[in-house]
């Protein structure tokens, strides 16, 4: 990211993104939601949670981003160095994860959730100083297509709306039965 973080439009994404997946939600019938997503391995109830997820695990790396950015560049790098190797653990708990989790927060509660944890992030962004958002950690690349090598505090505001938006493009709620690919995620 360069330059100074445009709140008023990563709010706007936030809002964005929850009203469509209320819009999601509101319209899909369970058998869409239960059918295979385009590109995924998860079925569109379970990806629907994946992108809430997306948003709830902000909330966790915003105190690490504060954390890590003090520390030393060798114990940033080394961290983020340390994650990457995990990568394919990490990839079972992420597909896992959102299988289970679409149990819990499911077509009934995920919407909530997503109001909760946007007003959430919401309020702390305007709490946000300059300097603080500028603060920078190294992030494990190989966890997420969205993260970068650094990643300042500003950038992971405004992470979970593209994460969102790529997830919603894999959704096959209009699909006819069938017809949603049989990629891998």
């Amino acid at each position: 990211m360069s330059g100074p973080l445009d709140r008023e439009a990563v709010v706007a994404g936030y809002r964005r993104n929850c009203a469509g997946l209320e819009a999601a939600l509101a319209t899909a019938s369970p058998d869409a939601l239960r059918r295979r997503s385009a590109g995924t391995r998860w079925t569109n109830e379970e990806l629907l949670y994946h992108m809430v997820f997306g948003y709830m695990v902000v909330l966790a790396l915003l105190p690490l981003v504060r954390i890590f950015g003090r520390l030393p560049v060798p114990v940033n790098r080394g961290f983020a160095w340390l994650l990457n190797a995990g990568t394919t653990p990490f990839d079972a708990v992420n597909y896992w994860g959102s299988r289970g989790g679409a149990r819990i927060y499911n077509r009934r509660r995920m919407a909530a959730k997503l109001r909760r944890v946007t007003a959430t992030l919401e309020r702390r962004l305007w709490r946000e100083t300059e300097p603080g958002l500028a603060r920078r950690m190294y992030f494990p690349t190989r966890w997420d297509p969205f993260f970068k090598e650094t990643m300042t505090l500003a950038d992971v505001y405004a992470y979970p709306v593209a994460h969102f938006d790529f997830h919603a493009a894999q959704l096959s709620l209009n699909a006819a039965p069938g017809a949603a690919g049989d990629h891998e995620k």
